[in-house]
C-alpha cells in the first residue's frame, strides 16, 4: 500500500474505503461480509474509512465492525456533519454527540463539510458560529 504522509501524520493510505454502500443481506447489513470486507482492507494497509450522516445505519454499522474487529486503533474514520440539519451550534453539538454515539468512538479523525453548494451557505454558518465550534473541535 502507499500512502500520504506529505504534510499528514496519519500516513493515510492512498486508496480509503467508502462505507455508503455496506454488503446487505435480506432487509439489512450483512454483518459478516462487511467484517471480512474491513479486516481484509486494514490487513492490507487500508487506513482511511469514509462514512456519513446521512448514510442510514452506515455509522451505527461501522463502528459495530470496529468494535467486534478491534481495528479502531488502526483506522482514521472520515465522517460528515449535515450543516443542513443545523440552524445553531446546539444543533451541531447534538448531532456530532449522535456520530460519535453512532460510531462507537470518542473522536472522529476527519469530519467533513456535506454537501456545501456554495459561499453563501458556508456564510451563513459562520453567522451562527458554526466555525468557531469546528474551530474549538478540532482542539480536543
Amino acid at each position: 500500500m502507499h500512502y500520504r504522509n506529505k504534510n499528514n501524520p496519519d500516513n493515510l493510505s492512498i486508496l480509503g474505503f467508502g462505507c455508503m454502500r455496506f454488503p446487505k443481506k435480506g432487509n439489512g447489513f450483512d454483518h459478516e461480509e462487511i467484517e471480512r470486507e474491513l479486516k481484509y482492507a486494514v490487513d492490507n494497509g487500508v487506513n482511511y474509512f469514509d462514512t456519513a450522516y446521512i448514510y442510514p445505519g452506515n455509522e451505527e454499522e461501522l463502528g459495530r465492525a470496529l468494535k467486534n474487529t478491534g481495528y479502531r486503533d488502526r483506522i482514521n474514520i472520515a465522517s460528515k456533519m449535515p450543516h443542513y440539519h443545523m440552524k445553531s451550534v446546539q444543533e451541531a453539538e447534538k448531532r456530532f454527540n449522535e456520530q460519535l454515539s453512532r460510531l462507537g468512538t470518542d473522536h472522529i479523525d476527519y469530519y467533513l463539510m456535506h454537501m456545501l453548494p456554495d459561499e453563501k451557505t458556508w456564510e451563513a454558518l459562520c453567522q451562527r458560529g458554526i466555525d468557531k465550534w469546528l474551530e474549538e473541535k478540532k482542539k480536543t
